[in-house]
């Protein structure tokens, strides 16, 4: 599967109303209900609040009514509300089996292909980023329908604060031996090197990029896919259980981060509290805006793979009530104006013009990922394989960094809740 994130041509031809593909769209057609989580700073909100002006201006008397809510909130009530009659017209998901693929298994997401098709969204769509978009009946992503349409691609990358290597006179790193030589360095000063967050997704990212820097997409596909067995205690899984734990006690990782939120992470390395943070794309404009001293980026050291996909899907609930002024929506985040705004905002479009995208980090940004796409090195999220697995992964995952748990035991524990989540094939 080979990305390019800018090299799709050709445009959409916004339609102001299509037939509704899926029954439903019984509302006003003067009210779009749009539910994201995307902050208001980062490149995503940023090209969202554009396309909502966009929109609005293309549907003369129909009105936006966006809604803001957390990750968190949505990814844990959105069963229980699609299920209801307050679900939105339109709504930002999670992308992968254990979310928008348990979504569409039980029946509470609208089937977009025929939309995906006439619209064109098929062919803006590389393989790779497509692989979200599709899930089969038993909500395996890959195959089958149309669930939902990733509008920007994302990857994990190290963050570095220069300013702080150079304060302490440390050279940035450049392999991956040359990481860990910087992070002694910087314990020996006393600072702790990684930006870290136990209470969320950032450590369980650290210990699944340790399993890549190990793996081949063959590991992937078992995992991910359900192509094999997938076994805990081989020798990518527990390299980087070993190596996280070790990390902790090495003074790398600080025990007192295993409550910390991803957002307190963040904000740490913004106030230029730690030298180094790895974490996502989805960061990257932010950054821009309120980091106030010198940064860069890199690819993991080492690893031909790392964390990345297509990003967070739109989908459109079974039981939203304006169906086709949703489909309408998508189209406009797809458009070269949209897509354009996303990538100078520092985000990775899917649709750009690349002559369009003029910020000197906002190329360096979609570079990277194109340098990552082309040895088909996205290798998706840990928590997605199975339902629940994010909770599992979060709470073993704190129980490594405070001791409570050696590595075999994490390990087990793991193996434990992917197979009971695996569906049977």
């Amino acid at each position: 599967m080979t990305l390019t994130a800018l090299a799709i041509t050709g445009s959409l031809l916004l339609t102001a109303c299509g037939g509704d593909s899926d029954g439903g769209g019984s509302g006003d057609a003067k009210t779009l209900r749009l539910w994201h989580y995307e902050g208001p700073d980062s490149a995503m909100g940023a090209a969202w609040t554009e396309a909502i002006k966009e929109f609005e201006a293309q549907h003369p008397g129909v009105k936006v009514k966006f809604e803001e809510k957390g990750f968190e909130q949505i990814q844990k009530t959105a069963p229980m509300v699609l299920n209801s009659s307050d679900a939105p017209d339109l709504m930002e998901y999670n992308k992968g089996n254990a979310t928008a693929g348990q979504l569409s298994k039980q029946g509470l997401l609208t089937d977009l292909t025929a939309e995906a098709t006439k619209r064109g969204w098929d062919k803006k769509l590389s393989a790779a980023v497509r692989t979200t978009s599709t899930y089969d009946t038993n909500g395996v992503m890959g195959s089958g329908k149309w669930y939902g349409v990733p509008n920007y691609a994302e990857y994990t990358m190290v963050f570095y604060n220069k300013a702080l290597f150079k304060r302490y006179g440390i050279a940035q790193p450049k392999t991956f031996d040359e990481l860990t030589a910087a992070m002694d360095q910087f314990v020996a000063k006393g600072v702790t090197p990684l930006a870290n967050a136990g209470a969320e997704y950032m450590a369980q990212q650290y210990l699944y990029q340790l399993a890549l820097s190990k793996a081949d997409r063959s590991w992937v596909d078992k995992y991910e896919l359900y192509k094999g067995k997938t076994d805990f205690h081989d020798a990518a899984w527990t390299y980087a259980a070993n190596t996280f734990a070790d990390w902790v006690k090495k003074g790398y990782i600080s025990k007192k981060t295993t409550s910390t939120k991803a957002e307190d992470a963040g904000v740490s390395w913004i106030q230029g509290k730690a030298p180094i943070l790895f974490s996502g794309s989805w960061w990257y404009g932010r950054f821009q805006t309120e980091a106030k001293f010198d940064w860069d980026t890199a690819l993991w050291p080492g690893s031909n793979l790392t964390l990345g996909s297509g990003g967070n899907l739109w989908v459109v609930p079974k039981n939203a009530k304006n169906k086709d002024l949703a489909y309408d929506f998508i189209d406009i985040t797809m458009s070269k104006k949209i897509q354009n705004l996303l990538g100078n905002k520092g985000g990775v479009p899917v649709a750009a013009d690349p002559a369009a995208i003029t910020d000197p980090k906002s190329k360096a940004l979609i570079e990277n990922f194109n340098t990552l796409s082309t040895k088909d090195g996205l290798a998706f999220y840990p928590d997605w394989p199975v339902t629940g697995f994010y909770d599992v992964l979060t709470s073993e995952t704190q129980k490594l960094m405070t001791g409570g748990e050696k590595p075999d035991a994490y390990l087990s524990a793991l193996q434990q809740a992917y197979d009971k989540g695996v569906p049977d094939q």
